[in-house]
């Protein structure tokens, strides 16, 4: 399903592959990914803080918003958006869809 170019849409992990309300880490043509299920929903964006060099796969996830576990900046899961200091800069959100059970993301 995946085309390849950078406006096609990249088989990324299975839809149970990421447990509710839960965030995992993942590499997706050679990028560091997060992929987090909100109530029966996923997001992905960058998994590297802007602020620290932390994967925010390890963080918490509350809600909409994931927790650094480097200084505890957040950021929400649906945009990238800065949530709370000391993080200021947004992390780089992906369209996701699921087709048949599996995640697919544009990276383009």
């Amino acid at each position: 399903m995946s085309d390849g170019s950078n406006t096609g849409w990249t088989d990324a992990a299975n839809f149970d592959d990421v447990p509710a309300d839960d965030v995992i880490g993942l590499v997706v043509e050679g990028r560091d990914l997060a992929l987090y299920n909100v109530d029966g929903s996923i997001y992905a964006t960058d998994n590297i803080c802007t602020h620290g060099h932390a994967r925010l796969c390890e963080g918490f996830l509350e809600g909409h918003e994931i927790e650094c576990p480097l200084h505890q900046g957040r950021f929400d899961v649906r945009n990238g958006a800065s949530t709370c200091a000391p993080v200021t800069e947004a992390i780089r959100s992906y369209p996701v869809k699921i087709e048949g059970g599996r995640v697919f993301l544009s990276l383009g």
